[in-house]
């Protein structure tokens, strides 16, 4: 019985021992599947890895030949860019050079009145048939210098000296009531902006940049229902006098600047002003003190493409442009004692700058225009000469 009892006892723990055993190696199996599909997987990202090196190296290679055939087309490029730079500056001073010698013929009017080439005076008006409103006798002959001396504020505005003064006034747009004074233009040079000077604030606000400041005071144009001519003291802040301008038709004195309706000019003989009639810029010279008007010219200058103008000596030269804005010239001479003649009408051409002049403000002093010139404040200086009919003797009774 007890032998039985093992025998049964041994089969069992075979048994056993067998579906172990089984289980085991269905467990090994099962691994051996999983570890040849992983080295699949290896192989195949091994692969994979080396393809994408490939793709990789060949991409830089041909990255590279880009970048140093771009390298060479930019320096190709530049070096086109120096040439055709070259060019155009040669162009520029031929085509100042072809406009100095074949200058178009300016507008100038004048009255019966010839000179010769020689040159003789061969007619020459009676003394009494005119009233001569100014006694100096320079023309401008030509722009000797160009600096600019800041930029700040809007790309329109005045800035402009008292010639009897070295404080410099700045006006800031076309319509404000604060304006800023400098003691000197080097002060405004060194200046960090506006806030610098010494603020001033106007009884009425300005409007356009037609501006003039004359023996301590400023003379400017103000819109209401009409245009109204204020004169203001800047050292006592004060309101001294007003007067209504009569002007008929509210029109630009300059297409270019249609916000300047009046542009109000102070030269070695007093106050003047500009004004449009149609499409003519008209010219009346004032009393500073009363305000009143005492003479008035039509100067025959198209506003049409007019940007600014200065008067020098009694003489106006009105400043053209054209859209979109390139270079400005005097195209327009008019002289208040038809002093000047149509052959020695200078036809001047400022330095390319940047846009176009919102103003220009000569001061006989110094012999220069403060110009205002998209938001950079700009001196040009000018070289004058005798008028002809000044150095010509009149001919002998």
């Amino acid at each position: 019985m007890k032998a039985g009892f093992f025998f049964s006892i041994l089969l069992s723990m075979l048994a056993q021992l067998s579906q172990a055993q089984y289980h085991y190696q269905t467990l090994m199996n099962y691994l051996e599947s999983r570890m040849a599909a992983m080295e699949e997987r290896i192989v195949l990202w091994h692969e994979q890895n080396n393809r994408y090196s490939s793709d990789l190296k060949k991409f830089r290679n041909q990255a590279a030949d880009l970048l140093e055939k771009l390298g060479k087309e930019h320096e190709k490029l530049r070096e086109d860019l120096e040439g055709a730079g070259v060019r155009v500056d040669r162009v520029e001073r031929e085509m100042d050079y072809i406009e100095t010698k074949n200058p178009p013929k300016p507008c100038v009017k004048a009255v019966d009145k010839m000179v010769e080439q020689d040159p003789v005076v061969k007619e020459r008006k009676k003394k009494d048939e005119f009233f001569e409103v100014s006694v100096c006798v320079d023309i401008v002959s030509s722009i000797r210098a160009m600096k600019i001396v800041k930029r700040l504020g809007s790309t329109k505005g005045v800035w402009t000296k008292d010639a009897r003064t070295a404080k410099v006034y700045i006006f800031n747009g076309t319509s404000e009531d604060t304006l800023y004074e400098f003691k000197s233009v080097k002060e405004l040079s060194a200046s960090s902006g506006m806030s610098k000077g010494k603020q001033i604030t106007l009884p009425f606000a300005w409007y356009g940049t037609g501006h003039a400041v004359y023996d301590g005071f400023l003379y400017y144009v103000t819109e209401r229902s009409e245009l109204q001519l204020i004169k203001f003291h800047l050292e006592n802040s004060s309101l001294v006098d007003s007067a209504v301008l009569p002007v008929q038709d509210q029109v630009s004195v300059y297409s270019f600047n249609p916000e300047t309706m009046v542009d109000l000019i102070a030269d070695e003989e007093g106050l003047w002003a500009l004004y449009a009639v149609g499409e003519t810029i008209n010219l009346a010279k004032m009393d500073p003190d009363t305000l009143d008007i005492e003479q008035m010219w039509d100067t025959a200058c198209s506003r049409n493409n007019a940007e600014a103008a200065f008067f020098v000596c009694g003489t106006l030269y009105v400043v053209y442009n054209t859209r979109p804005p390139s270079r400005s010239r005097v195209q327009c001479v008019f002289d208040v004692n038809d002093m000047v003649t149509p052959g020695e009408a200078p036809l001047l051409y400022f330095p390319r700058r940047f846009g176009a002049h919102s103003s220009l403000k000569y001061n006989p002093v110094e012999k220069q225009v403060y110009a205002w010139d998209d938001g950079y404040q700009i001196l040009y200086r000018m070289s004058l000469k005798k008028k002809l009919w000044a150095i010509v003797p009149p001919p002998e009774e």
